[in-house]
């Protein structure tokens, strides 16, 4: 007689397998817009607890089929482990907060740019402290979680897990968001925004970059943290514009 147990377990195993494409193409498709302190086998890892526990919890009673259900647990648990992780420290958080709002700032004030020299002097410290924060706030990325925060405490994360079906980072990657972003990388200083395209669209490493510049390494990150917060200055009010 076959064991019931070893053939539940025969079918659990197969669901799994059967859905690792669908966790893995989620875990990437978040991985293009994180830093590279995660690693995407962490939150494969997650996804396939995630993919665990919506196989035991699932009801189809409740009028969603598995795919959608599944999917929407598979992304619930990687971002729980993206929370806990904290991959984002809070120095440097804060040095890159610093930052932005000087150049928010001097942005709204002159119409242009500032120089290194300009931020310094509107956070009220000297250009070699600058660049300390500028290393402190190496790691830096576009969009913080807690951007999705309203003052009521209401989390977009978990709104549009659980209640849209679409990942947030999929709201990040709207026509909206990607309009947006090009223009504020476009009006960038030049070398900025050469880094940038070296960097996300070709993928060179650091060390390569500086070669290119013909600068250090510590350099292109210095200049890596202040063009991040050069963007996040001109898109702190993108998702309130039309």
């Amino acid at each position: 007689m076959d064991n019931p147990g070893s053939a539940l377990a025969s079918d659990r195993d197969a669901m799994v397998r059967g859905h690792l494409p669908m966790v893995k193409r989620i875990a990437y498709h978040m991985m293009t817009r994180l830093p590279a302190c995660v690693e995407v086998d962490d939150l494969i890892q997650a996804g396939l607890l995630g993919l665990l526990d919506a196989m035991e919890r699932y009801d189809n009673a409740q009028g969603a089929n598995f795919e959608t259900y599944a999917t929407q647990r598979v992304r619930g648990a990687m971002l729980d482990e993206l929370r806990e992780a904290d991959w984002a420290s809070r120095n440097v958080r804060r040095a890159g907060r610093q930052i932005e709002n000087a150049i928010h700032q001097l942005q709204q004030r002159h119409q242009r740019p500032p120089t290194e020299q300009e931020i310094a002097d509107e956070m009220g410290i000297d250009v070699n402290a600058y660049f300390e924060l500028l290393n402190d706030a190496r790691g830096a990325q576009l969009v913080y979680y807690e951007d999705f925060q309203d003052a009521e405490g209401d989390d977009f994360l978990e709104r549009f897990v659980d209640q849209q079906g679409q990942a947030p980072f999929d709201i990040l990657a709207s026509r909206h968001f990607r309009g947006a972003l090009a223009q504020a990388v476009g009006v960038l200083p030049e070398r900025e925004k050469l880094l940038m395209g070296m960097y996300y669209e070709q993928d060179m490493n650091f060390k390569e970059i500086g070669a290119v510049l013909g600068v250090s390494e510590s350099r292109v990150c210095q200049l890596h943290s202040q063009a991040i917060a050069r963007l996040r200055g001109r898109l702190r009010d993108w998702s309130n514009k039309d």
